[in-house]
């Protein structure tokens, strides 16, 4: 594997997918991995821990896996011409494009993502839609594969991304015993979503909006639509949902959906039937939940609580 280093480059985005390759190394496999830079000079993450170069990208060997790690918030201004030219040049010798977090920037910027279907880290989702509609985005999924480019949406997801780069190469025994050594989860599907339930700390106090989240925490199951909500926060309907964009990110529909994700999966863990983990997390009905589990987490609910379950 060939990783694209530079400043100001999330160190756990380097880190992370190498580690993964170096522990799968100590059960069988056989990666050799090369960090380089745009111009081979060693380079500083954005906590400012030195990362030591192999080499500039125009003299690296061409062929294998390139990895191109994400950075915190730089992908708002213009990026870097040599670093662009670096991606374009590694990307055309790989056999196997890679990205975590905003690492999806540069190859799109780059057109490589056009036509293509990929994901970023979320709260960089607004940004790359705009910037580049050719391509296909999927802000909800940790990681995706279309052809020989796997992009993954940001921080841990980039071991997610490695992991089943190792199980692809190596097979699912080298896979899983690279994960149990490095004490992480590995079957976290691909597709799970990426935004987690908000947490209700993150809202002032004094906020409308604390009274409807603790609502909705406590009986996941009970009346949670627009008109209910609003009236508990004493605010139209048009307010509330103001409310949610400006202090959580989300919609009203879209945060009952995850609570009730969140109720259903712990129950589910606890060994509760499907039946009953629909109904007391307020999806109604079987095919209700299913239907909400195979488009967040890309698997059953009979699959998750038998992969799961205390």
């Amino acid at each position: 594997m060939t990783v694209l280093a530079f400043d100001g480059v999330t160190a756990i985005d380097v880190a992370g997918p190498v580690d993964v390759l170096r522990h799968a190394n100590r059960f069988g496999a056989d990666y050799r991995v090369h960090v380089v830079s745009s111009d081979g000079v060693d380079v500083r993450t954005a906590t400012g821990v030195r990362v030591r170069a192999d080499g500039a990208a125009r003299h690296a060997q061409p062929g294998g896996t390139l990895l191109v790690p994400g950075t915190y918030g730089e992908v708002d201004a213009h990026l870097d011409h040599d670093l662009l030219e670096a991606a374009g040049l590694l990307a055309v010798g790989a056999d196997r494009v890679t990205s975590v977090c905003t690492g999806s920037f540069l190859l799109a910027e780059l057109g490589l993502l056009d036509g293509r279907a990929a994901t970023t880290h979320w709260r960089q989702v607004a940004s790359f839609a705009q910037r580049y509609p050719r391509v296909a985005l999927r802000p909800d999924d940790l990681c995706v594969r279309d052809g020989e480019f796997v992009t993954a949406a940001g921080v841990s997801s980039g071991i997610d991304l490695a992991l089943a780069l190792v199980e692809e190469d190596h097979g699912p025994e080298v896979a899983a015993e690279a994960a149990r050594a490095m004490v992480v989860f590995l079957n976290r599907p691909a597709r799970q979503s990426q935004f987690a339930v908000p947490s209700r700390a993150q809202v002032p106090r004094h906020s409308p909006l604390r009274a409807v989240l603790d609502a909705v925490a406590a009986d996941p199951a009970a009346d949670h639509g627009v008109a209910s909500l609003a009236a508990r926060a004493s605010v139209s309907g048009r307010q509330l949902s103001r409310l949610f964009h400006d202090e959580i990110g989300t919609t009203p529909a879209r945060y009952v959906e995850l609570v009730r994700l969140e109720h259903a999966r712990e129950l589910l863990q606890l060994g509760h039937t499907v039946a009953v983990a629909a109904a007391r997390s307020g999806f109604g009905s079987d095919e209700g939940l299913r239907r909400v589990f195979t488009s967040r987490l890309g698997l059953s609910p009979t699959a998750y609580r038998e992969r799961h379950r205390n």
